[in-house]
């Protein structure tokens, strides 16, 4: 059996030394973490940044709306006879006529017998009348000369006015009967293109029938629809890309914008006049670029707008260095800038790291020309 030293009261002291050592251990773990707390206060990023100022330029702006092609002015062509038939049609849908081309033609056989009727009434009231004129003038030579009444004379001069008055009457007949004949013709009001025919060969044609729709001049517009916010930067003169599903482009100039918005849309009416031969037709849907020319904008850097819960905004500095997310409204995009609205001109945003940031973070300004380093190595090291 070996031997054992043994030293009496050993194990007492032995725990009583790792009983305190363990109470010194604890006494000083709970004031470093006091002191790392203190070190960093929660809610600071103390992320290294690069900032740059909001700027305002006059900057090209283009306007994008949508909306219909229509015809600058529909002119519906009718009769202005009726009761005749169509004997001849001569033009059909899609055809270009000059103004005072004959469109249709009526079967006018009835009118030319009622002409030929009036003009033998005519020559009648004006034989009638010679009569009379003759008879009144000796009548009132006898009278003169003391050989007839005044009764007689009276009765000579009623006779004389009432041919003349008849003869009147049958001119004036004369006339209308010709000008139902001319209408018997139906020309085209205006030059422009027939867009609809509802006429007929062998149809009998009312008074005010509609036979056919054509376009002035040919004219096709757009009736674009733009957004309330927009239309004060729209003129009259302005020019427009207007471009069709089917990828037609043409171009084409605002022509009027309508005073009136609408109430539940909140659009407004640009109509754009398009240029000849666009192969657009009414009806179309059709997109137009508007070239509203140099707007007053504010301007960022592109780097600096970010997306938060599905909203566009940018990280600005106030005067403690602390980024505050501030939701903005992007109106245009370039590679290098911005323009925005819901900031002000002069304004720190927060460009490089800003992505890293969360409102209420204080950060440091750098002010190297190099890029600011990556959050990742910025971060202190634990210790």
């Amino acid at each position: 059996m070996a031997n054992t030293l043994r030293i009496p009261g050993a194990a007492p002291a032995l725990l009583l030394a790792a009983a305190a050592a363990l109470t010194l251990s604890a006494c000083g773990g709970h004031g470093d973490d006091k002191k790392k707390a203190g070190d960093k206060p929660a809610g600071a990023s103390r992320q290294t940044v690069s900032v740059a100022t909001a700027t305002s330029v006059a900057l090209p702006r283009v306007i994008v709306a949508s909306g219909t092609v229509s015809a600058w002015e529909e002119v519906p062509v009718g009769a202005e006879t009726g009761g005749l038939t169509a004997v001849g049609v001569y033009v059909d849908e899609g055809a270009y006529v000059r103004q005072g081309q004959v469109l249709v033609k009526l079967n006018d056989a009835l009118l030319q017998a009622q002409l030929r009727q009036q003009q033998a009434a005519v020559q009648t009231a004006e034989a009638n009348a010679a009569r009379d004129d003759a008879a009144l003038a000796r009548a009132q030579e006898l009278k003169t000369r003391g050989f007839l009444s005044q009764a007689s004379l009276d009765f000579a001069l009623a006779d004389q006015r009432a041919s003349q008055a008849n003869l009147a009457s049958a001119r004036a007949s004369l006339s209308e009967t010709r000008t139902r004949l001319a209408q018997s013709e139906i020309k085209a009001p205006v030059s422009g293109q027939i867009i609809s025919r509802s006429v007929t060969k062998g149809q009998i044609v009312a008074s005010g029938t509609e036979l056919f729709r054509m376009v002035r001049d040919g004219r096709l517009e757009l009736d674009a629809q733009v957004p309330e916010t927009d239309l004060p930067a729209i003129r009259a003169g302005q020019t427009a890309t207007v471009t069709s599903n089917e990828g037609v482009a043409t171009s084409g100039t605002v022509r009027i914008v309508t005073p009136e918005v609408d109430a539940q849309t909140r659009l407004g009416l640009a109509r754009i006049t398009l240029s000849p031969g666009s192969g657009l037709k009414t009806g179309m849907f059709a997109r137009a670029a508007i070239d509203a020319g140099a707007q007053p904008a504010t301007v960022v850097p592109t780097g600096a707008v970010l997306y938060r819960n599905n909203k566009s905004g940018v990280f600005v500095l106030d005067a403690q260095s602390a980024a505050h997310f501030r939701p903005v409204t992007v109106l245009s995009r370039r590679d290098d800038q911005t323009s925005v609205s819901g900031i002000e001109p002069g304004v720190r945003i927060v460009v490089q790291g800003a992505g890293f940031l969360n409102d209420g973070d204080k950060v440091t300004v750098s002010t190297a020309q190099a890029p600011p380093t990556p959050v990742a190595a910025a971060a202190p090291a634990k210790k």
